[in-house]
C-alpha cells in the first residue's frame, strides 16, 4: 500500500502542471470573470428565478431561489470538469511512452517495483485521483460564486444566506456529484486501457495512432458499406468502439451512449435536476454494454502491462 502511495505522488510530482495547475487557472479565469461580471454588470438586468434582483425578494420567491441555487450552484464549475477529459487523455497519452522517450525508463525499472505496480499507479491517478482533484475544485469555485452572488443580493436588500444554507440540496448536490466517480470509473476504463495500451506500444506519433487508429477504421467501414456494399454496420462501430474508445473519459458522456428510460419524471413535483441525473447515471450500469467496456479496459490495460515489461526507451 505504501508503495502505491509514493508511485502516485511521482506521478502528481511529474505531472503537477497537468493535474493540478491547469484546473487551478481555469477555475480563476472563472472566478474573475464571474466576479467581474457581478461587480461592473448591469445588476438590474441580473434576475434570479423570474425576479430582479434590484427588488427586495420574500416569502415563497426567496425560497423558490434559495432551492435553485442550492441545486445548481456548482454549474459554476462546469468548465473545470469540462477539462477533465482533456486532462485524463493527454495524461494517459503521455503516461508509458514518454518515460520511453526521456529515457528514465530504465531508472524506474532499477526500482524495486513491479511493472503492474507502476501500470496500476497511472490508472488510479487518472479514474480516482485526477477527478477528485477536479471535483474538489469545481465545486469550491461553485461555492464561491454561489456566495458571492448572494452578498451582491444582499447588498440590494435581499438576504439569501440563511435560506440557502438551510437548503438541503446545497448539500447533498455536490455529494452526488462526487458519488457518480464509480460511473466515471467503469465508463472511462475503455478509453484509459486503449491510451494506456497505445502509449506502451508506439514508438512516435503516439496521437495519431491513439486518435487515428480507430477513425481511419471507422471510414473504411463506411467505404466498405458504400463502396462495396459490404455488410458492415459502420454506425454501429463508431457509436459503440470508436467513440467508447475516445470519449469515455468525457464527464457526462454515458447519457449519449446510453439513454436509460427515467425512474422519476423530470415533471414529479420535488424532484431536483441533480437527482434526475445521479439516478439516470447509475441506472447506464444496467446496460451490458458499460461492462464489457470495462472488461475490454482491463484486457488492454494487462496489454500495457506487458509491453511495459518488454519496451525499453525509444
Amino acid at each position: 500500500m505504501k508503495t502505491m502511495k509514493w508511485l502516485i505522488k511521482r506521478e502528481m510530482w511529474e505531472n503537477k502542471g497537468m493535474l493540478l495547475w491547469t484546473p487551478i487557472v481555469i477555475a480563476g479565469a472563472v472566478i474573475a470573470l464571474v466576479l467581474t461580471g457581478l461587480i461592473f454588470g448591469n445588476i438590474d438586468n441580473i434576475r434570479l428565478y423570474n425576479q430582479p434582483i434590484s427588488v427586495t425578494i420574500e416569502g415563497t420567491a426567496r425560497s423558490r431561489i434559495a432551492e435553485a441555487m442550492g441545486e445548481m450552484y456548482v454549474t459554476a464549475g462546469m468548465p473545470i470538469l469540462m477539462i477533465l477529459g482533456l486532462l485524463v487523455f493527454f495524461y494517459c497519452l503521455g503516461a508509458l511512452h514518454d518515460e520511453r522517450r526521456d529515457r528514465s525508463l530504465l531508472f524506474w525499472k532499477s526500482l524495486p517495483v513491479s511493472d503492474s505496480m507502476t501500470v496500476l499507479s497511472k490508472l488510479v491517478t487518472a479514474l480516482v485521483v485526477a477527478p477528485l482533484i477536479t471535483l474538489g475544485i469545481a465545486i469550491a469555485v461553485g461555492l464561491l460564486m454561489a456566495l458571492a452572488l448572494c452578498g451582491v443580493v444582499a447588498m440590494h436588500g435581499t438576504n439569501l444566506f440563511g435560506a440557502l444554507l438551510a437548503t438541503p440540496q446545497f448539500y447533498l448536490t455536490p455529494l452526488r456529484l462526487i458519488a457518480l466517480l464509480p460511473v466515471y470509473i467503469l465508463w472511462a476504463l475503455p478509453t484509459v486501457g486503449w491510451l494506456l495500451m497505445v502509449s506502451s506500444m508506439a514508438r512516435s506519433k503516439v496521437f495519431l495512432w491513439a486518435v487515428g487508429t480507430p477513425l481511419i477504421t471507422t471510414l473504411l467501414l463506411v467505404w466498405a458499406q458504400k463502396a462495396l456494399h459490404l455488410s458492415v454496420d459502420a454506425v454501429w462501430f463508431a457509436s459503440h468502439i470508436s467513440s467508447r474508445i475516445l470519449l469515455g473519459v468525457v464527464p457526462g458522456s454515458w447519457i449519449g451512449f446510453d439513454r436509460p428510460p427515467l425512474s422519476i419524471s423530470p415533471e414529479t413535483p420535488g424532484v431536483s435536476v441533480s437527482t434526475l441525473i445521479f439516478n439516470a447515471s447509475w441506472s447506464t450500469l444496467g446496460n451490458a454494454s458499460v461492462w464489457i467496456g470495462a472488461a475490454a479496459g482491463v484486457a488492454m490495460i494487462a496489454v500495457a502491462i506487458y509491453m511495459r515489461r518488454r519496451r525499453e526507451e525509444v
